[in-house]
């Protein structure tokens, strides 16, 4: 099987094991749930063994899908790896390359890669501005640079969107917080507790949860403070005032520290959500020096971004 191929195969598999959903993972790959399936199910009679469980409410990994997934990740890695280092050799990169990214997430993670991204590329310079712009963000000043990083949905399919990482938000507060209020168990009892949340636009998927075979709206009726900055809604709930519905990506290191508690994690991290963390570009074509710092991010963050292994490996759920 070609290298391209198997990445695709894998990816896609991932994507459906990540995401629990035919339908969210073809959202990714820009197919069809059924085409989905059928590259599922290609895959499966390939290998000879079942990876899903597969019913009218649900896709569920089966133990050889579970065993499959950890095999798959580190080919993946390898895979991307060996590209990276083979373009890196085949002519070593040079010039600059001009990014916009979110603020937090470039103060915690992307500042971070770049910084070992430009130690291993001695003749790359990087020009990055952390922005909370959402006009910005959407890509409104891609020309004047050359990629946008952009978490959330995307609303211009004008513009190549390169995956880097998925997204998962999760429930938390304080344990001080919790202490005083309580801790809640089911999403209906959100609604008496105090919350933290976005002032204008919030993310779609913000306190919604599957209830009855459909997402719900289970904000709290109280909200002690709204803020359009992530980090302002991660200081509230540090401070105790409430219940936050935040990203992995922002909260994990308070999760791991205990300084914040996951709420209704019995199962574990919730499933990623339908849109994840992209690169936005222009052009179809990248120039060398960008491809090349794409895939190392790609590798960096994804398929299961540090900060989630983290959380899966250093949290007990339930």
């Amino acid at each position: 099987m070609q290298a391209d191929v198997l990445s695709e195969q894998f990816g896609l598999f991932l994507d459906v094991l990540n995401t629990g959903s035919f339908s969210a993972a073809a959202r990714r790959h820009a197919l069809t749930p059924s085409a989905v399936a059928r590259r599922i199910d290609a895959l499966e009679g390939s290998l000879g063994a079942q990876l899903f469980s597969r019913s009218t409410h649900a896709i569920r990994p089966t133990t050889a899908g579970l065993a499959f997934a950890e095999r798959a990740r580190r080919i993946l890695h390898e895979l991307n790896l060996a590209r990276a280092e083979a373009a890196a050799l085949d002519s070593a990169p040079t010039g600059r390359i001009r990014i916009d990214a979110p603020a937090p997430f470039g103060r915690r993670h992307l500042a971070p890669a770049l910084a070992e991204f430009l130690q291993a590329y001695p003749g790359v310079d990087v020009q990055l501005r952390l922005i909370d712009s959402f006009v910005d963000l959407h890509g409104a000043h891609l020309g004047e640079v050359d990629l946008v990083l952009r978490i959330g949905p995307l609303a211009d399919t004008r513009l190549v969107a390169t995956p880097l990482a998925p997204m998962v938000r999760v429930l938390c507060a304080s344990p001080e917080y919790l202490r005083r209020r309580g801790m809640p168990n089911e999403p209906e009892e959100l609604l008496d507790h105090d919350g933290l949340d976005w002032d204008g636009l919030a993310p779609p998927l913000a306190w919604r949860f599957e209830r009855d075979g459909k997402l719900q709206l289970f904000r709290p009726r109280r909200l002690r403070m709204t803020a359009n900055n992530a980090e302002a809604l991660l200081s509230g709930a540090l401070a105790g005032l409430g219940v936050a519905h935040l990203p992995t990506w922002l909260v994990s290191d308070n999760l791991l520290q205990g300084e914040l508690l996951p709420l209704l994690c019995d199962n574990g991290l919730p499933a990623p959500e339908p849109s994840g963390i992209y690169a936005l570009r222009l052009t179809r074509e990248a120039d060398s020096r960008t491809r090349l710092l794409l895939e190392f991010l790609r590798t960096r963050f994804g398929p299961v971004p540090p900060w989630d292994q983290a959380l899966r490996s250093g949290l007990v759920f339930g």
